[in-house]
């Protein structure tokens, strides 16, 4: 069946906005690993167990309102739910700079990840709005490329401003842009084609037209309810689950991990951080291509996953014995674990039609957060109570073990759909 050639447009009009706005999120986000190796802890007199549980308190605020943000977004508008995000999570991120009891640092990790709940279903739910499903995995990718981008010159330019400024000022600084951006994305992105005054009617009826043939012969789902019910649902949020658990124990914990081991000071630990995620932009690019050129979503998945669980294993068995291959195999780990992002989240709007789908997507990412979680605390317990990564690197293997063995149970229409041929 051939289709009418889609506006490139939408591309380059929608696609650096959106990196932008998420590259800005995960920098909020990620950022609080830098204060706990650069002072944090010892300006606060904050001990072991209790950092790790500052460091995963975002994920349970983050774990409460991703289904009432997806149903905003959805029902109502992406476009001024991420609007009053962007300005309330700078604020929060902001004010970790100037807190002076932990009281009140449990009271903005918290908020903060509540804030931020809504933006990773809203900005799928988006993104399905403009992008089909033959170049999901690729605008997908692009939205999800912000998480290592991010960290890869996040974790250069923290140390330095550690070094610099103080962990204070990092958070500062690092915390109002978001506060500035949200005006850009206002004014630069509409929630829908029907809205973009940069398209011709012909265009917005083009991509309308082709979104609403790809629901086509989609079993209908009434509500949220049935959705969640569905057995590849339930299977893919426990995977994400364990995903999460290697994604999050690995981000939050990699520069005290590196900082410890190599007995590096904090500028080197930011340099040698950012490496594993430039390996996963470029993978993540790759992957992405591959899969909605094959459509095989699942089998690019457990792959990777696979890798990731291989090589933190291989990280174990090498111990302190040997810093740069243990490194090494972190690099490799964390790049693995990235690159199948935008795949996965294409295999959602496959399975479900569009009136659930958001819904769902926020359901998965919900275990995420609670993997995200479980990954945070555990890895900064198991660091700080054995006095090595060497536990934690096991602890991760085993989890993305679980994920990759989940993937290859869900059923999907082998590996993917069909694709249409799109001709101009």
């Amino acid at each position: 069946m051939e289709t009418k050639k889609l506006p490139s447009s939408r591309w380059f009009r929608i696609i650096p906005i959106v990196f932008i706005t998420y590259s800005l999120a995960y920098l909020d986000r990620a950022n609080y690993s830098f204060g706990a190796a650069a002072g944090m802890a010892e300006d606060l007199h904050i001990t072991a167990g209790t950092s790790s549980l500052l460091g995963a308190l975002f994920f349970l605020g983050y774990f409460f309102f991703q289904i009432p943000g997806a149903a905003y977004a959805a029902q109502k508008s992406a476009k001024k739910l991420i609007f009053w995000c962007l300005i309330l999570w700078g604020l929060c991120a902001a004010a970790t700079g100037v807190v002076t009891d932990i009281r009140f640092l449990y009271v903005i990790r918290f908020t903060l990840g509540v804030v931020e709940s809504a933006v990773m279903p809203a900005m799928l739910i988006f993104l399905s709005n403009w992008f089909t499903k033959e170049e999901r995995s690729r605008a997908n990718t692009f939205l999800i490329l912000g998480n290592p981008v991010t960290v890869l010159w996040m974790s250069i330019l923290s140390g330095y401003l550690v070094h610099g400024f103080g962990w204070r000022m990092m958070f500062i600084i690092e915390g109002l842009p978001s506060v500035i951006w949200a005006l850009f994305w206002w004014k630069l992105v509409q929630d829908k084609p029907r809205d973009a005054k940069w398209l011709s009617e012909g265009e917005k009826n083009d991509v309308e037209q082709a979104l609403l043939e790809e629901q086509k012969g989609m079993k209908t789902v009434k509500n949220y309810r049935e959705a969640f019910k569905n057995p590849k649902v339930i299977m893919l949020s426990i995977q994400y689950f364990f995903w999460s658990i290697g994604v999050y124990g690995f981000v939050m914990w990699l520069p005290s991990i590196i900082k410890q081991a190599g007995n590096t000071g904090i500028v080197a630990a930011g340099w040698l951080s950012s490496v594993p995620y430039l390996l996963a932009v470029i993978l993540m690019l790759s992957v992405s291509y591959y899969a909605d050129r094959t459509m095989n979503r699942k089998g690019v998945v457990w792959i990777c996953l696979l890798v990731g669980a291989v090589c933190f294993y291989g990280s174990y068995l090498v111990g302190l014995s040997n810093f740069w291959l243990s490194y090494a195999l972190l690099v490799v780990a964390g790049g693995a674990m990235y690159a199948p992002y935008g795949p996965f989240f294409a295999i959602i709007p496959e399975l479900l039609p569009r009136n659930v789908a958001g819904g769902a997507t926020a359901l998965i990412n919900s275990f995420g957060a609670l993997g995200s979680f479980a990954g945070s605390y555990i890895v900064g317990y198991l660091n700080g109570a054995t006095g090595s990564p060497d536990a934690s690197y096991m602890f991760m293997a085993l989890s993305l073990i679980v994920s990759v063995i989940m993937t290859i149970a869900v059923k999907t229409q082998s590996g993917g759909v069909q694709v249409k041929k799109v001709t101009a």
